[in-house]
């Protein structure tokens, strides 16, 4: 119905799952097309070169769009990472994207909060690819979940649980 088959999911946890995607993730349909957007968007990377994230196809994949000035985002950084480390070596790939410019300032962020999974830089046209990606008013912070095939699972606008993470991941990495 929304990208995760029923034979995918295994009866334990699998109504915590329903539950998290009914209540938490807005409705797939009108932007399921839009996926290649994320793995095609010009971004920066941290080293100031020009990058995409067309690497990361055929990953399970979070992506947490972020920005310095948006409180939750701060709040959830540290889930975020925290999922990012737990589950990386079990083929979890976590990526951020700041809505803000490759700046002295952003990375002197990202090391105070000791991010160390990759993160890019949308600068200003950021919002359009928020907005590409079923976001309409460019809303902050803003996770999407991707499987191995490039199907997005789901998204979340707001500040983000370890918990909805935890089910996230679930469903993921199945």
């Amino acid at each position: 119905m929304i990208g995760i088959q029923e034979s995918g999911i295994r009866n334990q946890g699998k109504l915590a799952l329903w539950v998290f995607i009914a209540t938490c993730w807005l409705p797939l349909a009108a932007w399921a097309a839009d996926a290649a957007a994320v793995f095609s968007a010009s971004l920066v990377a941290r080293d100031g070169k020009p990058a995409t994230l067309a690497e990361y196809r055929g990953k399970p994949l979070i992506v947490n769009f972020w920005a310095r000035w948006c409180m939750p985002c701060r709040d959830e950084l540290p889930e975020v990472k925290a999922i990012a480390d737990k589950y990386r070596g079990q083929g979890l790939t976590v990526v951020g994207i700041a809505i803000e410019d490759n700046s002295a300032n952003t990375q002197d962020f990202l090391k105070a909060y000791e991010i160390d999974y990759p993160n890019f830089f949308a600068g200003p046209q950021g919002t359009e690819l928020l907005k590409a990606l079923g976001n309409p008013k460019a809303g902050l912070p803003f996770t999407l979940f991707i499987d191995r095939q490039g199907n997005l699972l789901g998204h979340k606008l707001g500040r983000i649980s370890r918990s909805e993470l935890e089910t996230a991941v679930t469903a993921l990495l199945k």
